[in-house]
């Protein structure tokens, strides 16, 4: 029993020399997070989360806005195109207005206007109307009717927008295109009616694609706070991918009550929330002064990777975590407390020390 004893001394002896370097008031060096032969000191940065750091942050980081091309766009007057299809008024003359009957539903006394951007009229034949507003087509067939009728009085109006589209992909509950028409279509507008999917949209990530130029808008910075985001109007073609946030997640790993991949669809997320939804760092087993936030680079060659470290032994500490964001592809990462280390170390050496117990029994009996 002697000779268990002492290997269970020499044991506890090994665990609190590899406790000294988490313990509190001891410099840090990435010597202590490098243990990969392919990794040396150069390609990780220790990084205190301090006021300093976060006032650094917080001035690199650039306002969220709309691009200017896209508010320099200001809508024009509706112009028809093919596909549309028109209700034209003719008063006083109904076999003209209502060839199909009055007693039809207005679309089958509408006019589609052909591929080639025409139709055909009584009494007047063919007529580009392609092009053209609502304004200029009326002035057109009024002067061309008036051969026939005497001071007609003409009204055209839009009964089916089909020549100018917008298409929508992405995280909304429909995706069915969007026309354009006499009321200008707004980008607000058409997310509505397309309806945000809540649980599955990466809000700060929409992409507007307009004449082949993509522009990346961030929704949800634009609208926190009091803020109001300017009106986008949209045109013809445009296209509307709003992304999923199934990639954008953020790792938080150690000693928290429930580790787990945390997706967010804003446009960042803090480690107090980040924290707070894997339920907090666990009260029994969780070092305060060991929360640590790891940050990858694309090239450790020419950057390296860089380890965020949080000293949370106080609630005032969350006051820096509460204005610390974490990006996407982060490593949230909470040590363990000593006493974890020691306990976890005594559970995994029982079913061996039994062992040896045993052992020691059974030479004492060989020997009596």
């Amino acid at each position: 029993m002697r000779k268990l004893s002492g290997w269970v001394a020499i044991a506890a002896a090994v665990v609190g020399l590899n406790g000294c370097m988490w313990a509190p008031g001891q410099h840090m060096s990435p010597k202590q997070f490098v243990s990969d032969a392919s990794l040396d000191e150069d390609h990780v940065e220790i990084v205190p989360i301090t006021p300093k750091l976060l006032a650094m942050d917080k001035a690199e980081t650039p306002a969220a806005e709309v691009p200017a091309a896209l508010l320099a766009y200001k809508p024009e007057p509706y112009r028809i195109g093919a596909g549309d299809t028109l209700y034209i008024t003719i008063w006083d003359h109904p076999e003209l207005t209502s060839p199909a009957g009055t007693q039809q539903q207005t679309a089958a006394n509408g006019r589609m206007v052909g591929p080639d951007g025409t139709l055909f009229y009584p009494y007047i034949g063919s007529l580009q109307a392609q092009g053209k507003t609502i304004d200029e087509l009326r002035s057109l067939i009024t002067a061309k009717i008036a051969q026939v009728i005497e001071s007609p009085q003409v009204d055209v109006s839009i009964i089916d927008y089909g020549s100018q589209r917008v298409t929508l992909q992405g995280a909304f509950v429909k995706t069915e295109r969007q026309s354009i028409t006499a009321t200008p279509l707004t980008l607000s507008q058409a997310i509505g009616s397309a309806t945000i999917d809540p649980l599955r949209a990466d809000l700060s990530g929409l992409v507007l694609t307009r004449a082949g130029q993509h522009y990346r808008i961030d929704l949800d910075a634009l609208n926190r706070g009091k803020q109001i985001a300017p009106e986008i109007y949209l045109k013809a073609g445009d296209h509307i991918y709003l992304p999923y946030n199934d990639r954008k997640e953020v790792y938080v790993v150690g000693e928290v009550i429930r580790p787990m991949a945390i997706n967010f669809k804003t446009s960042d997320m803090t480690l107090s929330q980040a924290l707070g939804r894997t339920g907090g760092l666990n009260p029994l087993t969780a070092k305060g002064d060991a929360v640590y936030v790891i940050r990858g680079t694309e090239d450790m060659q020419k950057q390296p990777a860089k380890i965020y470290h949080l000293s949370a032994k106080s609630p005032a500490s969350y006051a820096l975590a509460s204005q610390f964001t974490v990006r996407a592809g982060d490593v949230v990462f909470v040590g363990p407390a000593g006493v974890t280390r020691w306990n976890r170390f005594v559970n995994q050496l029982l079913p061996f020390s039994n062992i040896l117990n045993n052992s020691a029994n059974t030479q004492d009996l060989l020997e009596r």
